[in-house]
């Protein structure tokens, strides 16, 4: 993807003569920010068959020569916690570790110009807690009080999160997003007419095709898991992680960890 503006931690392709220059491609008409040194590498065979143009000019250039630089820069990421908080044994345990985690990527949020914000999905509705923000104070209020309990409305959860993926691309366009599932992948409510599992899956395959970077961590507990969280992942595309002991620091660490490899891969 081309993008137009940068952050401080995902390297991207940016369209603008900002970045540092990795390699050239054929400008194709565009003649901006060209690459000098690939246009003489493209002009250089064919200088013997220009000899009429040689007489005017030392060394023939034709448009079909030009090379524009490929630049990369650095963009910032917009994290989207959705989060399971209808009633479990471990639904205090989970919301404290999101919290935890929210506040602590806020932390370097403002420096590497990232947004972080969280869905919540319990009883027949999906809840907008903290809409994306890099501000500390903004989500310690938003996060001082979040409804808890009732069943499981995973698809309605998903929507909600493809459509604020959505909205911000339209206000954000070069923000990178990753979404950070905390669910045990057992969904029990419809919005539609679809079973809750089979809408759960339609929605994950929508968030897909949109290619939103995506991590579930599995809720359910080892012995009884039926494998519905990493079967989730896969209609998503991404990884699936299970956090035997679910702390702020842990799952901090596996989104900085997704984070960074990210990076890498770019």
């Amino acid at each position: 993807m081309t993008r137009r503006l940068g952050g401080r931690r995902t390297q991207t392709r940016t369209d603008r003569k900002r970045g540092r220059y990795i390699t050239a491609r054929p400008a194709n008409g565009t003649k901006t920010d060209i690459a000098f040194d690939a246009t003489l590498r493209a002009a250089a065979p064919h200088q013997i068959k220009r000899k009429e143009q040689r007489r005017r000019v030392a060394f023939a250039i034709e448009t079909s020569d030009l090379q524009r630089k490929v630049r990369v820069r650095k963009a910032a990421n917009l994290i989207l916690f959705v989060v399971d908080a209808s009633w479990s044994m471990a639904v205090a345990e989970r919301m404290s570790a999101t919290k935890g985690a929210i506040l602590s990527l806020l932390t370097d949020a403002y420096q590497r110009r990232d947004r972080v914000g969280l869905i919540v999905f319990q009883k027949d509705r999906a809840l907008t807690v903290l809409p994306p923000t890099n501000s500390v104070q903004l989500a310690q209020r938003a996060l001082a009080d979040i409804p808890v309990g009732g069943k499981t409305p995973l698809s309605a959860g998903l929507r909600l999160a493809l459509e604020t993926l959505q909205q911000e691309k339209l206000s954000h366009p070069d923000v990178l997003p990753l979404m950070i599932l905390l669910t045990d992948g057992a969904g029990n409510v419809s919005m539609g007419p679809l079973p809750p599992q089979e809408e759960a899956h339609q929605v994950a395959d929508l968030l897909k095709s949109q290619d939103v970077r995506s991590v579930v961590i599995n809720m359910e507990h080892a012995a009884f898991d039926q494998g519905l969280a990493r079967g989730l992942a896969d209609r998503l595309g991404g990884p699936c992680y299970t956090l035997q002991e679910l702390k702020a620091e842990h799952l901090y660490r596996a989104v900085r960890d997704e984070l960074n490899s990210v990076a890498t891969a770019r």
